[in-house]
């Protein structure tokens, strides 16, 4: 069951992935890599499990807050052209 869950996942974030490289605007394609990264958290979360990993907790808590940094600088830099 699993294991059907975490090829559903996979598929999800190659859907969103072609959607992170087609997208019409910048915008859009901001909004699949932060997808991509909400989907990584539960891949995360559910191997760890699987596997009985709780460490693997501990990075699906970290990850979504180096994702939320990433997108802000990177739509700041879209913005104004610079980071500073």
């Amino acid at each position: 069951m699993f294991e059907i869950t975490a090829v559903a996942v996979t598929i999800a974030i190659m859907i969103t992935l072609y959607r992170a490289i087609k997208g019409p605007t910048v915008y859009d394609r901001v909004l699949a890599g932060n997808a991509i990264g909400t989907k990584t958290v539960i891949l995360l979360v559910l191997l760890g499990f699987v596997h009985d990993r709780p460490h693997f907790l501990d990075l699906a808590v970290v990850y979504p807050l180096i994702n939320f940094v990433a997108t802000i600088a990177f739509l700041k830099y879209v913005e104004m052209g610079r980071l500073d």
